[in-house]
C-alpha cells in the first residue's frame, strides 16, 4: 500500500519589516501631527464659536448679532474714543487753568512808581480776609493804581500790632492786620501805600521823652502847642532828636517787613506855632529846613532800593514859605511829593499846575496832587 503523502506545513514568520529607527520616526510623526492638528484646531476654535453662535441666533432664534470680531473692534473703538475724550477733558482743563492765571493782574514790582489814580482806604473796610479782598477788587475795577492805608495818625495813634518799643503805648485798641492788606492788594495789582505820621504824635512823645519838644527852662514837662492840655494843647516829636528820627524809621522797617514796599510820610514838619518856650536841644546852629532835609536824607538813605518813600505837604506849604519847613517842599530833598488838597475847597487850576511845575523845577521827580480821598499823577 502506497505511503499516504503529508502536505508540508508553512510556517510563518511574525517578523516586522520596521527597524528601531524607523519606530522613532514614525512615533515623531504621529506626534507632530497631533500637536498640528491642535493647534489648527485653538486658532479655529473662535472663528467656528462665532459662526456657530452667530448661526444659531439669525437662523434659529431670528436676531441678529454682531460677531465677536465686530464687538472686539466695536470695544476697541470705544476705548479710543472714551481715552480721547479724557485727553480733550484734560486739555479743556488745562486751556481754563491757563486762562484763569492769565487773567489774574500781573505781579507789581513792589517799589516802581508807576502812573495812576491814589485812593485812601477806610480801615473799617479792612476788617478781615473777606473784606480786605472785596475792597481791594472793588478799587481795582475803579482804575486805581495806589491804596493808601493810613496806619499812623496825628493823634498818635499806630492801628496795627507794632513791635516797636516806642510804640508800646501807641497801638489802637483796633487794629488791622497790616500783612494779609499789603499781601491781598498784591495780589489784587494794586500798590499798597502805608501812611505814617511822622512828627506830629502827642503819644510817643510820653512813652520816651528823650524824642520830644521839651518846655524850656524844666526838662520835666513837654512842650505843647497850646497853653495846656485843657485847651486842646499836644506834644510833638522833635525833628533835632536822633530817637525820634530813629523812631519813625523803625515803624517804615516794619510796614516793610508786613509788605510795604511804598510809605507815604505826612507831618514831617515843625510845629506851626514858635515860642521861646520851645527847646529842641542841641542844634548845632542848624535850621529847621536845614534840619528836615538831614531828616529826609536820613530816611532815604536807609530805605535805598527797599521802601519808595513818598512825603505829603498840604498845598499852602508848596505855594510859599511857612515856619513849619523852612523852606519849599521840593528844596529840602523830596523827590516823591504828595500834595495834599484841603477838603472842600475848590482850587484854580492853572495855578495847581503851576504849583506842581515850581516843584519839579526843584527837584521833584514824581508828583501827585489827592484830595482826601482820592489823587492824580502830575
Amino acid at each position: 500500500m502506497p505511503k499516504r503523502r503529508r502536505n508540508k506545513k508553512v510556517k510563518r514568520y511574525h517578523r516586522s519589516f520596521y527597524s528601531r529607527g524607523m519606530k522613532i520616526k514614525k512615533a515623531l510623526g504621529i506626534l507632530v501631527l497631533a500637536v498640528v492638528v491642535l493647534g489648527v484646531a485653538w486658532l479655529a476654535a473662535p472663528y467656528v464659536l462665532d459662526w456657530a453662535t452667530h448661526t444659531w441666533y439669525t437662523v434659529v432664534r431670528d436676531r441678529d448679532l454682531p460677531s465677536s470680531s465686530e464687538a472686539a473692534s466695536s470695544e476697541a473703538s470705544s476705548a479710543v474714543s472714551s481715552e480721547a475724550a479724557s485727553s480733550s477733558s484734560q486739555a479743556a482743563s488745562s486751556a481754563a487753568s491757563s486762562e484763569a492765571a492769565s487773567s489774574r493782574p500781573e505781579p507789581v514790582d513792589g517799589t516802581a512808581i508807576r502812573d495812576g489814580s491814589w485812593a485812601t482806604v477806610s480801615l473799617s473796610a479792612l476788617g478781615d480776609e473777606a473784606s480786605i479782598r472785596a475792597t481791594a477788587q472793588t478799587l481795582a475795577s475803579q482804575g486805581v493804581t495806589y491804596a493808601l492805608v493810613p496806619l499812623k495818625d496825628t493823634n498818635g495813634y499806630i492801628y496795627y500790632a507794632s513791635a516797636v518799643p516806642a510804640a508800646s503805648g501807641s497801638v489802637a485798641a483796633s487794629v488791622v492786620d497790616s500783612a494779609l492788606i499789603a499781601s491781598i492788594f498784591k495780589e489784587e495789582g494794586l500798590v499798597p501805600v502805608a501812611g505814617v505820621a511822622a512828627f506830629q504824635d502827642p503819644v510817643a512823645s510820653y512813652t520816651d521823652r528823650s524824642m520830644a519838644i521839651q518846655y524850656s527852662g524844666d526838662g520835666n514837662y513837654l512842650w505843647l502847642d497850646a497853653a495846656n492840655a485843657a485847651a486842646g494843647g499836644k506834644a510833638w516829636l522833635n525833628p533835632y532828636a536822633a530817637s525820634a528820627i530813629q523812631f519813625v524809621g523803625d515803624l517804615v522797617e516794619e510796614l516793610y517787613n508786613c509788605g510795604f514796599e511804598q510809605v507815604c510820610l505826612s507831618a514831617v514838619q515843625f510845629p506851626q506855632s514858635t515860642s521861646s518856650k520851645q527847646s529842641y536841644g542841641e542844634t548845632g546852629g542848624v535850621g529847621r529846613d536845614g534840619q528836615l532835609a538831614a531828616d529826609i536824607a536820613a530816611w532815604d538813605a536807609r530805605f535805598a532800593g527797599r521802601v519808595t518813600l513818598w512825603y505829603e505837604y498840604p498845598v499852602s506849604s508848596c505855594t510859599g514859605v511857612s515856619s513849619t519847613l523852612g523852606a519849599l517842599p521840593a528844596q529840602l530833598g523830596v523827590k516823591n511829593l504828595v500834595i495834599s488838597l484841603p477838603a472842600g475847597e475848590a482850587q484854580d487850576p492853572a495855578q495847581l499846575a503851576q504849583t506842581v511845575a515850581q516843584m519839579k523845577e526843584l527837584g521833584a521827580q514824581y508828583v501827585v496832587v489827592r484830595d482826601s480821598e482820592t489823587g492824580s499823577f502830575y
